[in-house]
């Protein structure tokens, strides 16, 4: 496997605050990974490492087998977008695209023929006489990728680039940044707290928290087998559902309710005894036509109703604990009803409740 980027043994220390903590990642060549984090988790500052931007306190970082970690930016055969679009208000869009290879002596037929292709695939053609302020949010920030691409490089850095911009627009772009990996195939990095953005463009996920890596992997499986308790919560809107129990005899006790655990797959050398948390993505818990599939059912009295349109979120009290329960969009329910619900064990988590590991 031939990595584009390698970061090992990685530390950053503001003073005496610990910011990224003996942080390893190998990025693979042509690779989109995403660093999805909350606010302060690091993912920008380790963007901002690999840019050449910050300097390392401790550890290395390769890119496309070279030893940069105290090379210039300019050095690292990278190029960055940023949250803000950046751009030279006093020069057109061909002026803002063409400034950094001029200033590189490149060939003005080079220029060109970099600033056609970037145009062509960025849909940006009709716009190079025009300057920033005559272009929508959307529009510069198209502007802003183009400068990137015009560059030529091998590794390319996003750093929150939709987040300005409003739903629509970030759905939108979010598409093309998914196109222009495809038609690229170059190693992309893209800092966003967005998990619908993670989801959707990444090849794998790297989601932070205190300046660590809780899990890197692909979409489906950080949705499907989070690694701990922090990243169970943290992906999925709404969040999963978590009742507090104990598997005996292999099923899980919460309450009054027994849950069995048939087909579920316990993570290699777990304990399958003890106390620990249950997690039921909403869509996991079924109602109506799916009870058949269920490996046990119970009743619950409706509390809220959140009409979604393509969903229906119904909010209700199980065993002490309000959850939450995803239905088709179509469904008819009002507060104080009484619904049936069922488990489906094969796609729920488990956790211990001390080291919050996945079991």
């Amino acid at each position: 496997m031939t990595f584009s980027v390698e970061i090992k043994n990685l530390d950053l220390h503001f003073g005496n605050v610990a910011v990224l903590q003996q942080l390893n990642l190998d990025i693979h060549e042509g690779e989109f990974l995403v660093l999805l984090g909350s606010s302060g988790c690091g993912k920008s500052t380790l963007l901002n490492c690999i840019a050449g931007l910050l300097e390392v306190t401790d550890g290395q970082i390769f890119i496309g087998g070279e030893n940069v970690t105290w090379a210039e930016p300019s050095e690292r055969g990278i190029d960055m977008v940023f949250q803000s679009y950046a751009l030279y208000p006093q020069m057109t869009v061909e002026g803002n695209l063409t400034f950094g290879l001029k200033n590189a002596g490149l060939p003005k037929i080079e220029i060109a023929e970099r600033v056609k292709r970037a145009a062509g695939i960025l849909q940006i053609e009709p716009l190079l006489k025009r300057k920033p302020a005559a272009l929508s949010g959307g529009q510069r920030q198209r502007v802003a990728i183009g400068r990137a691409l015009v560059r030529d490089v091998d590794v390319f850095l996003f750093d929150e680039p939709l987040s300005n911009l409003d739903a629509k627009l970030r759905a939108d772009l979010r598409v093309e940044i998914k196109k222009l990996h495809g038609q690229l195939n170059n190693t992309m990095i893209y800092v966003t707290h967005d998990q619908i953005e993670a989801m959707t463009l990444a090849d794998r996920i790297a989601i932070m928290k205190g300046g660590k890596i809780m899990q890197l992997a692909s979409p489906h499986e950080i949705y499907n087998r989070p690694r701990n308790l922090y990243v169970a919560d943290f992906i999925g809107s709404p969040s999963m559902n978590f009742l507090n129990g104990e598997i005996s005899g292999g099923n899980f006790m919460v309450g009054k309710l027994t849950i069995p655990l048939d087909g579920y797959e316990f993570a290699k050398g777990s304990r399958q005894e003890g106390k620990a948390i249950i997690g039921l993505r909403p869509e996991h818990i079924v109602t109506g036509d799916n009870l058949a599939s269920a490996a046990m059912r119970t009743k619950v009295t409706v509390e809220l109703v959140e009409p979604m349109g393509s969903d229906t979120l119904i909010y209700a009290t199980l065993a002490g604990t309000f959850i939450h329960v995803r239905m088709d969009g179509q469904v008819q329910a009002a507060s104080g009803d009484e619904i049936e619900i069922g488990f489906l064990p094969d796609r729920a988590s488990l956790f211990d409740p001390v080291s919050e590991e996945r079991l």
